[in-house]
């Protein structure tokens, strides 16, 4: 009885709390360095803005409309030459996707796409592989499919994959609500859902940044990302509500998360760095043989399982801190 009054009524020094709450072992503060963590993030976000306004987003097909070609072909090409042809022959603006064929049917492939919400004629395409086997008569051009999207149900695709977005981001939020509700239920759930935005942005200005088209494969990531990020958030949230029990109610809620976090770092980066290696296999092989599809699945996904397991312990955390800290003292005022 004496004991768990002691713990409930006295707030321990940081000292005691790793003394006899982590082995002795002294215990990161994260909370104490917020401004640092918060620093880096705003100047990722500032570069990625600016890049934004340089560079502008890029909407692949699916969602912008358009016509798209896929040509095989054998041998080696210049790439830029071969865009710089296809282009001259069209007053479209297009983009080149260039790919091999693992199965070893059709050897090599370029995917030409077309902005605008036009399909391609029969024409247009027969003139196209036309000159195309002109210009490389030893490399057996040969048009495999011919595929288009208006651009109203391009923008009708990207309206419900943000749709699902915004649902699995709600869902999200409600669950860690209900589960922490003894921590704070809404400022947890509040504050895991910024941390949410703050990946899903930086997947954002990389596709930026690296000119990437944004497509279905950004949807998918985005929704894989989010899941990832809120079971490292949870880890911690679930350590924090755990610890809290131990060390009594009495104790500053920035050093239990400190020693939640602390005791959560190890597993947390183990668990990012095994999921990194698999992805980077998987990127690396994409590259080697030259898959475009799946270099921007694995790049992406690469920097969300970084920023989700950052974000978890740097950001979302101590946000939750503050606004645990500033509850409190508008209670005291009261």
């Amino acid at each position: 009885m004496t004991n768990n009054s002691t713990k409930a009524n006295v707030q321990m020094t940081v000292e005691e709390l790793a003394q006899k709450h982590n082995g002795g072992r002294k215990i990161i503060d994260f909370v104490g360095k917020k401004k640092i963590f918060f620093g880096i993030s705003l100047t990722i976000m500032i570069i990625g803005i600016i890049c934004n306004f340089i560079f502008g987003t890029t909407l692949d097909i699916q969602f912008s409309g358009g016509a798209s070609l896929r040509f095989s072909y054998t041998g080696q090409i210049d790439q830029t030459e071969l865009h710089d042809f296809i282009q001259e022959k069209t007053t479209d603006k297009i983009t080149t996707s260039f790919s091999k064929d693992m199965m070893g049917n059709s050897g090599n492939n370029v995917a030409v796409q077309f902005s605008g919400n036009d399909a391609i004629s029969t024409d247009i395409q027969d003139s196209l592989e036309a000159d195309l086997q002109e210009k490389y008569p030893d490399s057996s051009f040969k048009c495999l499919e011919s595929t288009s999207v208006d651009a109203s149900m391009g923008f009708s695709f990207l309206l419900k994959c943000l749709v699902a977005v915004a649902i699995a981001s709600a869902l999200m939020v409600l669950y860690v609500t209900i589960r922490f509700k003894k921590i704070g239920g809404l400022s947890a759930g509040v504050m895991a859902l910024v941390a949410l935005f703050h990946d899903i942005a930086l997947i954002y200005f990389l596709y930026v940044i690296f000119q990437m088209p944004i497509d279905s494969n950004f949807i998918a990531v985005v929704l894989m990302i989010l899941g990832y990020s809120l079971n490292d958030t949870i880890v911690i949230y679930d350590r924090v509500r755990e610890e809290r029990k131990l060390v009594g109610r009495k104790q500053d809620i920035g050093d239990v998360f400190n020693l939640a976090c602390t005791k959560t770092i190890r597993r947390t980066i183990m668990t990012s760095v095994t999921t990194l290696c698999a992805i980077l296999i998987v990127y690396i092989l994409a590259v080697v043989y030259n898959i475009p599809s799946v270099q921007g699945f694995a790049l992406p996904m690469m920097i969300g399982v970084i920023s989700g397991c950052y974000s978890s312990i740097c950001i979302a955390g101590p946000l939750w801190v503050m606004w645990r800290h500033h509850k409190a003292a508008k209670n005291e005022e009261k």
